[in-house]
């Protein structure tokens, strides 16, 4: 039988001694002796699978690794239960936690992540956001009609809505001449300084389809009002150029980016009014939640408005330049507006066979 002793040094209500070991020692390493080769076992899998993922397992070892786990927080309960030494305690807390990441977390690679948001997170946005994309291109829509209506009525108006360093000479003052020139020109940008303008576009876009989508929060109303301004420039240009009788061709010139483009306006300020409504009305969730809850797709939105400024922004800078009959611009335009249309009605969509419940 073994002998308990009380160290005549301790105090009272310190632990016993086993043969001069304290007990919370011993009752340690019989509890690590008793388990330790399946750690060990646990340990290597898990460094393995961290090492190369859960693919450089096979079905056995995952199976392994699972019940591995499983025994290991077995383990730990039942170590912070007798109360065991420190050290042991917090090995096994850190080999379930190594465990609990390979087994349970997602192992999903940067690549995998992005391809989940472009086939499935901002298609299925777009799809709920059904109301703030009604009033983007609404906004949009109002201002190019109220522009056109305007400058086509009193030229004069055309100088109210479009700031000079954008109009760049063309105005209602302009001849049909000069104004064709810089329809089918080059437009002052030889092939070598392409690559720049495009850049100058994507940044100028960029710029405004932020402050479009950042300002939503406030209600909804400074978007709208930016994109209504955004309509109205593109309602007074297109009415100067009719005005010369080259309706056509500025629709086709404008169609080659317009329609990529000024969709990324419009679904920028989607993002922001859905912001400005989860303020407005909350519903059932306080302002605070439903924000947070409406930020998911507003973000996927903005995503989607940059992806689609930065196609916009190539398209102007190159194509609009390169491709300079009027046909082939509809073509290219309206065939990019088909290709968004086609890609978020369609992608992140279940088939009907895993719609179906299980039996």
């Amino acid at each position: 039988m073994t002998d308990l002793r009380i160290d005549p040094r301790m105090d009272s209500g310190t632990t016993p001694y086993a043969g001069g070991v304290p007990n919370d020692l011993l009752r340690s390493a019989r509890f690590r002796l008793e388990r330790e080769a399946h750690w060990r076992q646990l340990d290597q899998l898990v460094t393995r699978a961290e090492a190369g993922g859960a693919a450089a397992l096979s079905y056995d070892e995952v199976r392994n690794l699972a019940a591995g786990y499983r025994q290991a927080m077995n383990s730990l309960s039942v170590a912070r239960d007798i109360s065991l030494d420190r050290a042991l305690v917090a090995y096994l807390e850190s080999l379930c936690a190594r465990a609990y990441l390979v087994a349970y977390a997602p192992q999903e690679s940067l690549g995998g992540l992005m391809s989940r948001l472009l086939l499935r997170g901002i298609p299925q946005a777009v799809r709920r956001s059904g109301l703030p994309l009604f009033i983007g291109f609404l906004a949009l829509v109002l201002g190019a009609f109220a522009g056109y209506r305007l400058c086509s009525s009193d030229p004069s108006w055309f100088y109210t809505f479009v700031p000079p360093g954008m109009a760049d000479l063309r105005t209602p003052d302009a001849s049909a001449d000069y104004l064709r020139s810089t329809i089918y020109g080059d437009e002052r940008h030889e092939g070598d300084g392409l690559a720049a303008f495009s850049a100058f576009l994507f940044s100028h876009n960029t710029g405004i389809a932020v402050l479009i989508f950042a300002l939503g929060v406030f209600m909804s109303v400074p978007s709208f009002i930016l994109t209504f301004y955004n309509g109205l420039m593109l309602g007074a240009f297109f009415a100067m150029f009719r005005q010369k009788g080259m309706g056509y061709d500025v629709f086709a010139w404008l169609s080659i980016h317009g329609v990529t483009e000024l969709a990324a306006i419009s679904i920028a300020c989607a993002g922001g009014a859905g912001l400005g409504l989860a303020v407005l009305l909350p519903g059932a969730r306080t302002r605070k939640d439903a924000l947070r809850h409406q930020a998911h797709d507003a973000v996927k939105l903005a995503i989607l408005a940059a992806l689609m400024l930065v196609v916009a922004a190539f398209i102007e800078g190159f194509l609009r330049q390169l491709v300079q009959d009027p046909t082939w611009r509809l073509v290219i335009g309206w065939g990019m507006g088909v290709f968004w249309v086609g890609w978020l009605m369609l992608g992140g969509r279940e088939g009907r066979a895993s719609r179906e419940p299980v039996r």
